[in-house]
């Protein structure tokens, strides 16, 4: 088995996470927070496009069959929610307001 050429981990300084909000555990909470928006609508996304499929017998299952199966790969190759919702924490695209601070 050869090792895989694409990069699964990302080194991050700490501190530019932590700069939007002067505290890590709140820039975490608001990452992961968009990540939740995002992987919910990627989730109804996903379960539109499965209810377009019907459960028949013999040909025509396997052509649907191979359908899913591309559908499956597409979604796992996407960039993952976390990924996204921390890229845009750190290019100043998430608005966010903690009411207990001024």
């Amino acid at each position: 088995m050869t090792p895989s050429k694409t990069i699964s981990t990302i080194t991050r300084d700490m501190r530019k996470l932590e700069e939007p909000t002067g505290n890590i555990y709140e820039s975490i909470s608001i990452i992961s927070k968009r990540a939740s928006h995002l992987s919910e609508k990627l989730k109804e996304e996903m379960t539109d496009e499965l209810s377009h499929f019907e459960h028949n017998d013999g040909l025509e299952e396997m052509s649907e069959n191979r359908e899913q199966i591309e559908m499956a790969i597409k979604y796992e190759r996407m960039t993952k929610p976390h990924v996204i919702a921390t890229e845009e924490f750190l290019n100043g695209k998430i608005f966010f307001k903690n009411p207990s601070k001024k």
